[in-house]
């Protein structure tokens, strides 16, 4: 995983930071100023604050610093616990108490989850598709996370004969899952004692397992194994990737007859393939890595469909034989390179492909018959909205299941029959509390960036706010890796919306929806038009008499985060406040620093401080390095003391340089979870009381508190 953030909300644990019975402080902390100097080959740079860096998490200096920050916080916001509290009952009562989700049909079962009253964490179903159809708990996240308040869910996987199950655990925060078994005939669970693993997936066989494993130090997940449960051996190390750009994974082909492992950089990937259920079948290259080839490929059960950006920088599909997969000159296209597309991601069928692609910043979805070789969108109605693949096991399934969401719509599965054309809704996320959808309204607009490139944006509002210039603006972006951020409905945005604010999603470049081209023009030495983007973005919808100019308010996370440092320090007039969640602020003194994780494996992503060209162009946009004494807006910033993506005392750091030269008498505050990591505490409740601190900050400084 790179420093992406896939929920724009962290989830906090009220009493892992201090937050009761903190006494008042009037005055903000100040950190004291230690001389140290940050040395590189391509400069060297003063940095008084680097002694808040504590890998042991124990260092009582930095320690109660970090208490003091978040008791000054509890200080400051005393006053609108009652609206925080108010807040955290009005989002939670959007929230079905009980929900199952949509079934999906894998191997004589139908599985899905199960929300039960209370519950932070979802329960795993199965019920057979013969008698006797019998509800079956396969795993409680209930049950597991038990009083600990670190827990963190890992993926899982059911051997392709139904028979076991094996899930991922992490009880500290720090990503070093743990593997755990369960026969489910018997009922029996076995910990493995193995740890630091980051992905898992049965054999075809049914009596093996391949896991990848992260570097103790690095994080980067480098080494897979094959592990026999029952053999009473260890495990046997299959792949070892000491290539430090490249992350591992394991996975299932839908065929559920080769496993694979994934090697993934951002600029080449690599798949080795085997034949799991043959005795002695060894992993072989499915095509070997090539800078600048991007590919993966699934087998239907016959041949191997494949998603490639060989000669097509935003992709296309081909389909290769069952051997000699090796060989390109093989390799058949089925759907072709298109400027204006870009093909997000396939699941093939025996009669059909269906596509998730990209189109004027769009998620929607294509199926290719192959029968006929004619293919046709899915329509849907609203105007602007996200449809992507849903959960689809079976290639021998003749019907498609996708989800569908929109801004004013909550997520819905659907099911679509290809030869009827007919489509079912099989389940909607239901909103209790009197939501209508009727009451929002949801539009993209396009707004030119200084540079001429036209910037797409989601926005949404309520029925009754006006866009005339008289309502507050939330704005919200990404903008690295490539990850796009797609319009989906959020109860949680409810509580804005219904007090007149206009919600904008800014799809800046460093994402990927306007394709590759997008993501290159947001990396490595155009980084700057990532922040650009965000900032013109607002200037247009406040020139435009959209939303009013003294009330908007930025927000991002992570990556986002470092987002949200570059425009407080680029155009802090622009914004009233500004929310930066685990903000990834230090990039020079972090990117030079390879024993810190995911560092090595982002050279791709922002450069290699140690050339000085990279040096030079991180320096001039790194958050830390670029605090002035200036005025800046409201900041609200938190932080994740075992977050192992953006270490707690980046955002820490940034904070105490900000108190020092900062001119204005606005407020800063600083929240470090002493008890979680980049995520936060799991747990569909536990996250409410963050997104409710953050509201009330922001709904006080736009006069709405009351």
């Amino acid at each position: 995983m790179t420093r992406i953030l896939w929920a724009v909300f962290l989830l906090v644990q009220v009493t892992a930071c201090g937050w009761q019975d903190a006494p008042e402080q009037a005055d903000p902390p100040l950190a004291k100023r230690v001389a140290h100097i940050v040395k590189a080959s391509a400069g060297e740079r003063f940095d008084p604050y680097y002694w808040l860096r504590d890998d042991s998490r124990s260092a009582p200096d930095t320690m109660a610093y970090l208490q003091a920050e978040n008791d000054y916080t509890h200080a400051a916001m005393t006053r609108l616990q009652p609206l925080v509290a108010a807040l955290v009952e009005e989002m939670k009562s959007r929230i079905p108490a009980e929900q199952d989700s949509e079934f999906h049909r894998d191997g004589g079962y139908l599985y899905w989850t199960r929300y039960v009253a209370e519950a932070e964490f979802p329960v795993l179903m199965r019920r057979a598709l013969r008698e006797p159809a019998i509800d079956e708990v396969l795993l409680d996240g209930n049950a597991l996370a038990g009083n600990g308040s670190s827990f963190q869910p890992g993926s899982t996987d059911i051997s392709p004969d139904g028979r076991h199950l094996a899930w991922l655990q992490d009880q500290t925060g720090w990503r070093q899952y743990r593997i755990l078994l369960r026969d489910l005939e018997s009922g029996r669970i076995r910990d493995t004692g193995i740890s630091g693993a980051s992905s898992i997936s049965w054999a075809a066989d049914g009596r093996s397992l391949f896991y990848a494993e992260n570097h103790p130090l690095s994080l980067r997940s480098w080494r897979v194994w094959r592990y026999w449960p029952d053999s009473g051996r260890g495990p046997e190390l299959v792949h070892e990737e000491n290539d430090e750009a490249f992350f591992t994974s394991v996975g299932r082909t839908r065929s559920d007859r080769y496993n694979y492992v994934y090697l993934d950089s951002t600029e080449a990937t690599e798949m080795r393939v085997i034949d799991s259920a043959r005795e002695g079948a060894e992993l072989v290259v499915f095509l070997p890595r090539q800078r600048g080839h991007q590919y993966a490929a699934d087998h239907d059960g016959h041949d191997w469909i494949i998603r490639s950006n060989w000669d097509a920088p935003n992709f296309r599909i081909l389909r290769a034989p069952e051997t000699g997969h090796e060989d390109r000159d093989r390799w058949a296209e089925l759907v072709p390179h298109r400027e204006q597309v870009f093909i997000e991601e396939f699941d093939p069928f025996e009669n059909f492909l269906a596509l998730g692609e990209r189109h004027q910043g769009m998620r929607r979805l294509r199926l290719l018959d192959y029968r006929s070789g004619q293919s046709r969108l899915v329509e849907f109605d609203e105007p602007l909205y996200t449809a992507q693949l849903g959960h689809n096991p079976e290639s021998d399934s003749s019907v498609l299941q996708f989800a569908y969401t929109s801004l004013t719509t909550p997520r819905e599965i659907w099911e679509f029959d290809p030869e009827s054309g007919q489509r079912r809704r099989i389940e909607r996320l239901e909103v209790p509390g009197g939501f209508d959808p009727d009451d929002l309204v949801t539009s993209r607009l396009w707004v030119e960036a200084r540079d001429g490139a036209r910037i797409p944006v989601s926005v949404v509002h309520h029925k009754d706010t006006p866009l005339d210039g008289s309502a507050p603006l939330y704005q919200s972006a990404y903008g690295s890796y490539g990850l796009t951020i797609d319009p989906a409905f959020s109860s949680e945005h409810l509580s804005l919306l219904e007090r007149g604010f206009v919600f904008a999603l800014a799809h800046v470049r460093g994402s990927q929806a306007m394709g590759r081209e997008w993501y290159e023009q947001g990396r490595l030495l155009n980084k700057i038009n990532t922040f650009n983007d965000f900032v013109d973005v607002t200037r247009a919808l406040v020139a435009q008499h959209l939303v009013d100019g003294n009330r908007v308010f930025a927000a991002g996370a992570s990556a986002g985060g470092l987002l949200m440092g570059a425009i407080a320090n680029m155009a802090p007039q622009d914004y009233a406040g500004i929310i930066a969640h685990v903000p990834f602020v230090d990039v020079v003194t972090t990117m030079l620093d390879e024993s810190i994780p995911l560092t090595t494996n982002e050279f791709h992503e922002w450069g290699n401080p140690k050339q000085p060209q990279y040096y030079d162009y991180m320096l001039s946009y790194s958050p830390y390095d670029n605090v002035r004494a200036q005025r800046y807006p409201a900041m609200l910033v938190t932080a994740g003391l075992w977050d192992s993506q953006v270490p707690y005392w980046e955002p820490v750091k940034w904070v105490a340089r900000l108190r020092y030269l900062k001119t204005d008498t606005n407020p800063l505050l600083l929240r470090v979870n002493m008890g979680a990591g980049h995520g936060g505490l799991p747990g569909r409740f536990r996250r409410l009381e963050q997104t409710a601190l953050e509201y009330a900050f922001i709904l006080d400084r736009a006069g709405l508190a009351d």
